[in-house]
């Protein structure tokens, strides 16, 4: 489906929006809520990537395709490592088969998985064979996806002698390693991160609770955004947030204090609030902890005029889809000057923006989202509109109840 945005008539905004849970979070808990049925989940993620975890986990297919969904892949290739006696082909999209997974899948060798790849080495389909794992010590390099990390976090825990982790060199993403060991306290897992080691400790029980997932921070940053390029005195209210988040996303209400955007937190939820104009200096962030928001944080520059220096983006190479060359395309269409490096993008200030430009989507839902506040400055096309379904099934909806206009194409 592809769709035309239609400038919005009304530039002073007042909505209230109720966002799903977090994809992070809510894929961690299944995971977990696999290897202990104690635990009850609520405000699960309704995005497709959570859709794709349950039906893995609750299917005895021996092939099992997940789709786009790289959090699923990296997840599930430690859980069914060690799920003893079966055996299972994980696949997924063309695209998923040419995302690496071979350093996740080496380390779990070497603590004595069973794991072979069944076309191009380094990259699914795998084949694994669920054995019982005894080893406990594992090196990793700490600059490589932190979900392949977490992956070992989740299922250390459930290891006759537990896990320890030794992360080689420098350390990125930590916040969502550390999302990952505070799911861990929160269900009863002992578990410690001093310098480069990591160590959980075995359990082979905990208590019967339930786990409120919080909304997506990430999902929130598309508001962020259009509140940014709003009117002075627009706000909307996002539900439900913690003012002590989990997630490295949340950086959010820092970075676009830079826009003029005010943060209040209420009970579970937050204000966004356009409170002055953007600061005419350049924005220059290190977003090694948070890549998932670059996106928007690039379009938000071009948006407001605001030249940027983005770095630490080494990850979005291997993301849905090359993040950084998708959007140098993509914003030079619209009139933007820009330059990407394998780690970092640099955009000047846009002295226009072109009307009813069509942005590829690449398959890649955060490349939808992203680009739809422009409809707050000029007319624009999305393309391959419903691949926002991936984490956030009802974005559309909340832009019409902004007052966007959408006609399909």
């Amino acid at each position: 489906m592809d769709i035309l945005l239609n400038v919005l008539d009304d530039k002073k905004i007042n909505q209230k929006i109720t966002i799903s849970g977090s994809k992070s979070e809510s894929n961690r808990l299944l995971i977990l809520q696999k290897l202990f049925p104690e635990i009850t989940i609520e405000n699960l993620s309704d995005s497709d990537d959570s859709v794709h975890m349950q039906h893995a986990l609750s299917t005895n297919d021996v092939t099992v395709d997940i789709g786009h969904a790289g959090t699923a892949m990296r997840f599930l290739t430690s859980y069914f490592a060690v799920n003893d006696g079966r055996e299972t082909v994980l696949t997924g999209s063309e695209r998923m088969q040419n995302r690496p997974i071979e350093i996740l899948v080496n380390a779990l060798k070497d603590i004595g998985a069973d794991i072979s790849f069944t076309d191009k080495i380094g990259y699914p389909p795998i084949k694994i064979k669920g054995t019982k794992i005894t080893q406990n010590k594992v090196q990793i390099n700490g600059n490589v996806s932190s979900q392949y990390i977490s992956s070992l976090l989740l299922i250390a825990s459930k290891l006759e002698n537990g896990l320890e982790i030794e992360l080689l060199g420098q350390i990125t993403s930590i916040p969502y390693i550390n999302m990952t060991l505070s799911l861990l306290h929160q269900i009863g897992v002992k578990t410690s991160f001093i310098g480069n080691f990591i160590k959980v400790y075995p359990i082979k029980n905990i208590e019967k609770q339930t786990v409120v997932v919080e909304s997506d921070w990430s999902s929130a940053s598309y508001f962020y955004s259009i509140i940014a390029s709003s009117e002075i005195g627009s706000q909307i209210q996002l539900s439900a947030y913690k003012k002590e988040s989990l997630q490295g996303d949340s950086c959010l209400k820092k970075v676009y204090k830079h826009f003029g955007v005010e943060t209040t937190f209420g009970e579970n939820f937050i204000t966004l609030k356009k409170v002055k104009e953007s600061k005419k200096s350049a924005l220059e962030i290190n977003l090694k902890n948070a890549p998932d928001i670059a996106q928007t944080i690039a379009v938000t520059c071009f948006l407001e005029n605001v030249a940027c220096n983005l770095k630490g983006l080494h990850t979005l190479k291997i993301k849905e889809t090359d993040r950084l060359e998708a959007l140098q395309v993509e914003l030079t269409k619209l009139g933007a000057t820009i330059s990407v490096t394998n780690e970092s993008l640099h955009l000047e200030k846009s002295l226009e923006i072109k009307e009813n430009i069509a942005i590829k989507t690449y398959n890649d839902h955060r490349m939808a989202m992203a680009f739809a506040p422009l409809a707050l400055k000029a007319p624009i096309k999305i393309l391959n509109a419903e691949v926002v379904t991936k984490s956030y099934q009802k974005f559309w909806d909340d832009m019409q109840q902004i007052g966007f206009k959408i006609d399909k194409l």
